[in-house]
């Protein structure tokens, strides 16, 4: 029988206790379901583990580890999405290991970054599933398949001693991955504010994501705090999402309070993608809480993504702008379902000299931003990234969080630990925000400013421009970056186009010219150049944001001078 409203669990140290808590308690419910799309007209094929069964298999899997290294030792999960995910990283954390959280080899263009972070972690074990044992045996001498461990091998295990959980490589959107430690404590005090944040500690939700489990949010939202809370998790593959939108959604109806998380694109995606005849066999109306934290969070998208479904029973206070970094575990801050979305009219010009000035909507040179609700159990301050003094409301500088849930640092990178995690507990994200009326506004990258004449320029307003400006402009799939100048930055936008056209079909020069004219006109910048590329050809990070660092990289070392068009 499921049980939809777990107990209320006793404090326990780390997940895997959580997970034997759960076993005892309540046995029978479901804990986790994956959903597979075998075909491309495949309504999902679902797999589910209780939790008694959970409990045995992790359990089991922890036992085998044990036998394959000590206490301390780091082991890669190259695992696809689904239970034996779930699966090998409690068991790797049952067992006192450190669990470094990825993906098995041939995922588009993150082959160099896997490789990169298999050598800053070098891992004891490798950890997959039977299906994948031949392509990581190359990467490992100890390779265990999670499906092959039989659940005779269980055996009581001794809570673990270690004080590092997991190894968080942060997605490499602004430099080289770094893999952040994250403490068994920090993972349980971060589903806790997370639960807490979107009201799923007082109420019972059902988790329903497809976002990668080696992303910090996926592995949180789907992974940590279902297991702290003792929750329904509904998993499917980010490729299954990404074929057909509307997948997601069928989950999202057919569970009872559910609670996701997405990032911007996602939602945009949705809105043009999802067809009338898809719609209509959906009713939204139990969704309790939609989750955007992935830069930038734009209010346009949470209007079209509710104008899309509204008629689907999709209640608009349900979307919940959020904030977080893989330094802080992940979540930081949100606006709380049930409220309606902030949303601020900015002066870009005031922006740019470090100030939140109201300006009117309508106005052409307004910036148009969410507010992300507020602290989740945990303090945020607003700097002088220079002097570290401290701002007033509606003053732009980087943004500090401490709390339960920061990372005791990167591995095995002391300066850069010391540099970004501080000495006074407080640590140092990089991303520049602001707060008015009690919400934190995020406005950027620090990294990733682009300075002209003095004057600050956040990429995304640009990119929002362009995109803006011709249909042919692919949807967050650009980059705008400067480059150094003989007379000073220089400005590039590097775009791809539609996949529903080719480029010999679009005139270029129009649309540069127009791209141009209209960055010039609302933000009195000259691109020096636009490049229009085909679709896939912009480098995005493991958690599918649009690298800039590496955008730029190519442009500089001439990657797109064959495919772009200046």
């Amino acid at each position: 029988m499921d049980n939809r409203r777990p107990p209320l669990a006793p404090a326990f140290r780390s997940l895997p206790e959580y997970v034997h808590h759960w076993a005892q308690t309540t046995p029978d419910r479901r804990a986790f379901t994956f959903v597979d799309h075998p075909a491309p007209d495949s309504r999902g094929v679902h797999r589910t583990l209780t939790w008694r069964r959970l409990d045995v298999r992790v359990r089991a899997v922890a036992a085998r580890l044990a036998e394959e290294a000590e206490p301390g030792a780091r082991v890669a999960l190259l695992c696809p999405q689904g239970l034996e995910y779930v699966t090998g990283f409690l068991a790797t954390l049952a067992a006192g290991l450190i669990a470094v959280p990825l993906y098995p080899p041939g995922l588009p263009g993150q082959g160099d970054r896997l490789t990169a972070v298999l050598a800053d972690a070098r891992p004891s074990v490798v950890v997959t599933t039977s299906r994948h044992v031949g392509e990581v045996q190359e990467l490992g001498d100890r390779v265990v398949a999670v499906d092959q461990v039989p659940d005779a091998a269980a055996r009581d295990l001794e809570p673990a001693d270690a004080e590092v959980a997991y190894l968080q490589y942060t997605s490499g959107s602004t430099r080289t991955p770094a893999g952040v430690e994250i403490s068994h404590a920090n993972v349980v005090a971060n589903a806790r504010q997370a639960l807490s944040a979107y009201g799923a500690d007082a109420h019972p939700v059902t988790c329903v994501g497809w976002l990668p489990l080696y992303h910090d949010m996926g592995l949180v939202l789907s992974i940590a705090a279902p297991v702290v809370r003792g929750l329904l998790s509904v998993l499917m593959d980010p490729v299954a999402f990404l074929h057909e939108p509307a997948r997601w959604l069928r989950l999202l109806a057919a569970h009872p309070r559910a609670l996701s998380a997405a990032p911007n694109f996602a939602y945009d995606y949705c809105a043009s993608a999802v067809t009338d005849a898809q719609k209509a066999e959906l009713r939204l109306d139990g969704v309790v809480a939609l989750i955007n934290g992935s830069e930038p969070v734009r209010p346009g998208t949470a209007d079209r993504f509710q104008a899309a479904f509204a008629g689907q029973g999709l209640i608009a206070e349900t979307h919940c702008p959020s904030y977080g970094l893989a330094e802080a575990t992940v979540f930081v801050s949100a606006a709380r379902p049930g409220e309606p979305l902030r949303r601020f009219a900015l002066d870009r010009d005031a922006l740019a000299q470090g100030k939140a000035l109201p300006a009117r909507p309508d106005d052409p040179r307004a910036v148009l931003l969410a507010g992300c609700g507020t602290p989740a159990g945990q303090q945020v301050r607003i700097v002088d990234p220079v002097s570290g003094d401290r701002l007033s409301e509606g003053e732009v500088g980087e943004i500090q969080v401490r709390g339960p849930n920061v990372g005791r640092g990167y591995w095995n990178q002391e300066e850069q630990t010391r540099r970004v995690f501080g000495t006074d507990s407080r640590l140092r994200t990089g991303d520049l925000g602001t707060v008015l009326e009690g919400q934190l506004i995020v406005t950027g990258r620090l990294k990733d400013l682009i300075v002209v004449d003095g004057r600050n320029h956040y990429p995304q307003d640009l990119e929002a421009t362009v995109q803006d400006t011709h249909p042919a402009v692919r949807r967050d799939r650009l980059a705008a970056f400067g480059v150094a100048g003989g007379s000073g930055e220089r400005v590039v936008v590097v775009a791809e186009h539609s996949r529903t056209t080719s480029l010999a079909e679009i005139d270029v020069p129009a649309l540069v010219r127009a791209v141009r004219a209209a960055v010039s006109g609302r933000h009195g910048v000259r691109l020096t150049d636009v490049l229009l590329v085909p679709p896939g050809t912009v480098p995005r990070t493991s958690s599918g944001k649009v690298s800039r660092a590496l955008t730029r990289e190519r442009y500089l070392a001439g990657v797109y001078a064959a495919d772009g068009t200046a």
